[in-house]
């Protein structure tokens, strides 16, 4: 099996494309999105529409339900009224489809953690800010996830590859269309890759062992960045163009 794994496009069209592109030359057998795909202050109807046109089956991330509720989000109700504003009828039935987790064979593709669309799975937030959660803290997070080898997740914009003890392999393929963000819960932290870079993974399963390559992909970023200052968002700007979350 050889297969793509995307999440976190948050309307970022312009990386969605280049990943894209770049997933048809590398024999890959399916594609798998992690969720988020709409919010964000740039296209989300045009990611949702590359998305399902594509027919790449996703799970649906905490900004996804959100959006589908009309869940209030504090500091992005700019960013949820374009999503309302532009989104088609067939978008938004595309978007419900989507469940929370998928199983495909023994893999379990997630957006946040199998019971939680918004906790992480692989990091832990204290007060000294983002940290790569223990063994026990994520076997504790896969509680119920029986006979599974891979778990695959999102929501943290952090591209990961690690084995726990029981063996598992768990997978975050980073973000494709936003490579920093600050957030102030459960305590204030910073995520950023360090590049603008689009990111995914590729896996491939060998002799029953499973091998990944993060990739980190060029695009054009500035049209992404031109954008956001445009939607009245000086500081996504500055996470498109740099990946970092502070100058």
């Amino acid at each position: 099996m050889r297969l793509a794994l995307v999440s976190d496009v948050h309307g970022n069209v312009w990386a969605l494309e280049a990943i894209l592109e770049d997933i048809r030359r590398r024999s890959v057998e399916r594609i798998f999105d992690l969720g988020d795909v709409a919010q964000g202050s740039l296209r989300p109807a045009d990611a949702v529409a590359l998305l399902r046109g594509e027919g790449i089956e996703s799970v649906r991330g905490n900004t996804d339900r959100m959006l589908l509720q009309s869940i209030a989000a504090p500091g992005y109700e700019a960013d949820h009224a374009l999503a309302r504003a532009t989104l088609t009828p067939e978008d938004w039935a595309w978007l419900a489809a989507q469940p929370p987790c998928r199983r495909v064979d023994d893999l379990l593709l997630c957006h946040g953690t199998p019971r939680s669309d918004t906790a992480q799975l692989l990091e832990t937030i204290d007060p000294g800010g983002s940290r790569l959660a223990s063994d026990a803290e994520i076997a504790s997070r896969l509680a119920g996830a029986d006979g599974v080898g891979l778990v695959a997740c999102g929501h943290t914009h952090t591209a990961r590859f690690l084995r726990i003890a029981d063996g598992r392999v768990c997978v975050n393929p980073g973000s494709v269309g936003l490579q920093a963000f600050q957030d102030g819960e459960p305590f204030p932290h910073v995520t950023q890759s360090g590049s603008p870079h689009a990111r995914y993974a590729v896996l491939e399963r060998r002799d029953g062992e499973w091998r990944v390559e993060h990739l980190a992909v060029p695009y054009d970023w500035e049209s992404a960045a031109r954008l956001a200052l445009e939607r009245g968002r000086p500081d996504r700007a500055r996470w498109l163009r740099t990946g970092r979350a502070s100058s």
